[in-house]
């Protein structure tokens, strides 16, 4: 029956929508909270950077655990351990007065667990999508949409519910996510969700994942993207992780924080969405390049700190063109890499995108304390600018077209 064929794929979505929410409302909790404990915007930066540090260590092995243990369990197991990393924050918070050393003790953790499951529902998506009869553009941009509608309700649930219950309580919001989503995963049969046959698992971990960077590093298309995700992230995780709550605490307005992410957010929904639907007819190469400029410009734009209504505006614009990025890297892994190596390379290439987090995390709370708020903003706003700009100008891209013959035809 079609809507069994379906079930599937809208199970695997469901459940990211749960998981990406838990972790939207966290995104906007944490900060918020060490700068309500600390009142300090370097504390904020070097909590994002010791957070983004185990995160890339756990990319970069997360893809290895699950071709060797499985998808759904990997899944599954990953959202409870995230469920019960952020749930601590309130249990704890009840007993002890958390200073900034246990915060962010507690949110390393948090980054240690999540990642697995990110990798594996991801690597499920191209079977999810034939079992429902979708072409990999559509179904890789429905992938991103939904993870758009998850940063885009979380954050305005985190802002809202700061507001209401304090920031230690909105936690306990986040967890109740991450168990719905867990349970939601159970649904999800597709081949390869499973344990991998003996003869399919890598031999180990160190070795597994040696052959994954090799692989990654050996086409030149998966390398060059995972190099340009890496400048671009270490420019952006800042300005969502500090720029923005630094700039709206100090106005008062944790519910305008979550509104800003969330127009970020609606904006990506509908540039997937749109990628999703014409993608087949536009040159990969063509719509990455104008989609990564395209964000530059938008985020300057919101650099400028206009009019909050005018922000709102930028900041929809920023996300409209960075909705393609993400179904067109998936779309690249899907197609380069063999199915038997798949989550190492979702991995491989998320680590990456990472890499260059705890630099910009560590200098974005100095330069928001010395330069101050806005040229901090316009110089990483810049810095989103030129690597779109760059992107044209790298010859390794033209192959983002070339798909025949590869493995994952």
């Amino acid at each position: 029956m079609p809507s069994r064929r379906w079930l599937p794929f809208a199970a695997l979505e469901s459940a990211t929508v749960f998981s990406g929410t838990a972790n939207g409302i966290a995104m906007i909790a944490c900060p918020w909270l060490v700068l309500e404990r600390t009142g300090s915007a370097s504390a904020a930066g070097l909590l994002g950077a010791i957070t983004a540090l185990p995160l890339l260590l756990s990319f970069l092995f997360a893809g290895v655990v699950v071709d060797i243990v499985g998808r759904r369990l990997v899944a599954i197991v990953s959202d409870l351990l995230s469920m019960t990393s952020v749930a601590l924050v309130p249990l704890l918070s009840q007993q002890f007065d958390l200073g900034f050393a246990a915060l962010a003790g507690l949110a390393v953790l948090g980054a240690v667990f999540d990642p697995a499951g990110i990798s594996a529902r991801e690597a499920m998506l191209p079977e999810a999508a034939a079992a429902a009869g979708l072409r990999l553009e559509r179904a890789n941009g429905i992938h991103e949409a939904v993870w758009g509608a998850a940063y885009l309700i979380g954050p305005g649930i985190g802002g809202l519910a700061i507001g209401f219950l304090g920031a230690s309580a909105t936690f306990w919001v986040s967890a109740a996510m991450f168990a719905v989503g867990a349970l939601i995963m159970l649904a999800v049969r597709v081949p390869g969700a499973g344990r991998p046959a003996a003869h399919e698992r890598p031999a180990g971990v160190w070795t597994a994942t040696v052959a994954g960077v090799r692989f990654v590093w050996g086409d030149r298309v998966l390398r060059t993207v995972a190099l340009v995700s890496m400048v671009i992230v270490g420019f952006w995780l800042p300005i969502e992780g500090v720029v923005l709550p630094v700039y709206f605490q100090g106005r008062g307005e944790p519910q305008q924080l979550g509104v800003t992410v969330m127009a970020l957010a609606a904006g990506g929904i509908v540039g997937a969405l749109i990628y999703g639907a014409l993608g087949h007819r536009i040159g990969r190469r063509l719509a990455f390049c104008v989609a990564l400029t395209a964000t530059g410009l938008g985020t300057l734009g919101m650099a400028l700190l206009p009019p909050y209504a005018l922000l709102l505006a930028f900041a929809v614009i920023a996300g409209l063109f960075y909705g393609p990025v993400g179904p067109l890297v998936n779309l690249m892994i899907q197609h380069r890499a063999p199915g038997t190596m798949r989550g190492r390379v979702v991995g491989l290439l998320t680590s990456a995108a990472y890499v260059a987090g705890p630099i910009g995390y560590l200098i974005s709370g100095p330069m928001v304390e010395f330069l101050g708020l806005q040229t901090a903003f316009l110089l990483m706003a810049a810095g989103v600018t030129a690597v779109g700009v760059w992107s044209w100008f790298l010859p390794s891209l033209r192959a983002m077209d070339d798909t025949a013959g590869l493995p994952g035809q």
